[in-house]
């Protein structure tokens, strides 16, 4: 077994006695979830019970090849036995303290990212829960670049396509309407502009602007690369007007590319980078990276907080993430199994196009089928994610092998004829 697999032993866990997850069918289960949680994520599609590796288990024992990841968050599987060993050790030590106070996992997280990302002198670093949080934080940082109290910066720029969360903050940011349209009027000042338009980019920004949002690659729209050159034209542009250039890497960072941004290959310095999903390989934390000491002094003492951001159980699990990845040659895995997937995704009849990096990969269909053909990978085993009528999205965990991906390339033919013979 390599050293990216993970054993599939499952112990007896004290969850177990206190839900008593074994004895109940899927359909059970579904229907206390309807009759007990708010409705907002729908129907779910399963109920899974356990994880190891790159598989999951329902509540009818059924297998799955996990090719999601709990959308970009499982960056080494499921039940990773150093990252479960680390939570379960500093749990048993020090779970919160609130932020009266700080510790060592803290600190020493804020660190390696800090060094990870080539981080100029005076760069900081602030932790949160989520993406979203992330984001957030990132707005009000941008709010404060406002050339001082009545300031002129008042207009923030993000792209058409964009998503960057859904507390009020981020849903400003982002651009899909039905997202938006029920919580009316959103905070002001967001423009969105055209996708991948670098003309368009420089003629939004001028002295009036406070920060412009950028994903290197879409993932919510499909899995949507920026070219190299319009991250350095935001750069260009942003530098002249006095704007922040702020990339949210929460579902491309730590390693989900290849790299551990995907920015990196634009050789740009960025005001601001967020992060989140796979920096916790499965536990929740998010970040906001500050670069140089001008843009981590906009945000002072009591203008920000969080009750949980940071606590030394989440980077702890952040901190065995990143350690696991640097010294289980995972990046070169991801590099490695995402050219395979990708290469031989285009040649699959039916596939008209195929986008990504590494393993952030979406393909479009020539017909509008993508919802029929997860529901048709689900019953042959396969979690597949539909973010358009005719895209499917894979962002499945950063250890998953040749092999694995071969079950899913081999199988996925049927998978879309199961689909078009549904509609």
């Amino acid at each position: 077994m390599s050293n990216l697999e993970q054993s599939a032993v499952v112990e007896q866990s004290p969850v177990t006695e206190l839900v008593e997850t074994s004895g109940h069918a899927g359909s059970e289960w579904l229907a206390r979830y309807s009759s007990s949680l708010m409705g907002v994520f729908g129907t779910p599609q399963r109920v899974l019970v356990r994880g190891a590796g790159c598989l999951v288990w329902d509540a009818d024992g059924k297998e799955y090849l996990d090719l999601l990841g709990g959308i970009a968050v499982n960056a080494l599987g499921h039940a990773h036995p150093f990252v479960t060993s680390v939570i379960s050790s500093q749990l048993a030590t020090l779970g919160h303290v609130s932020n009266f106070f700080t510790s060592p996992t803290q600190i020493a997280l804020a660190e390696k990212l800090l060094a990870l990302s080539n981080a100029p002198s005076g760069s900081k670093v602030f932790f949160t829960n989520s993406g979203t949080e992330a984001n957030e934080a990132a707005f009000k940082l941008a709010r404060r670049n406002s050339d001082g109290p009545g300031g002129t910066r008042t207009k923030i720029i993000a792209l058409e396509g964009a998503f960057h969360g859904r507390t009020m903050g981020a849903l400003a940011l982002t651009a899909k309407e039905a997202y938006r349209a029920p919580f009316e009027p959103m905070p002001g000042g967001v423009e969105h502009i055209p996708f991948g338009d670098i003309e368009a980019l420089r003629n939004a920004v001028d002295e009036t602007v406070a920060a412009v949002f950028l994903e290197p690659i879409q993932g919510e729209a499909g899995v949507r690369p920026l070219p190299a050159e319009y991250l350095r034209a935001a750069r260009e542009a942003t530098s002249a007007a006095g704007a922040l250039l702020i990339l949210d890497e929460v579902q491309t960072g730590i390693g989900r590319t290849g790299k551990w941004l995907a920015s990196e290959d634009a050789g740009i310095v960025p005001d601001a980078i967020t992060l989140a999903k796979g920096l916790g390989g499965g536990f929740p934390i998010g970040a906001l990276l500050t670069f140089g000491q001008e843009t981590s002094s906009l945000l002072s003492a009591g203008q920000h907080g969080t009750t949980f951001g940071g606590n030394p159980v989440a980077t702890a699990a952040a901190l065995a993430t990143l350690h696991a990845i640097e010294n289980q040659q995972v990046l070169d895995n991801v590099r490695k199994v995402g050219d395979h997937l990708r290469s031989a995704l285009a040649a699959v009849v039916g596939v008209t196009e195929v986008r990504g990096e590494g393993l952030l990969i979406g393909f479009d269909l020539d017909a509008d089928v993508a919802p029929a053909a997860v529901n048709a990978g689900l019953e042959v085993g396969f979690i597949i994610n539909s973010p358009g009528p005719r895209t499917i999205r894979l962002a499945p965990p950063l250890i998953l092998t040749e092999e694995q991906a071969d079950r899913f390339l081999a199988a996925l033919p049927a998978i879309l004829q199961t689909a078009k013979d549904a509609q």
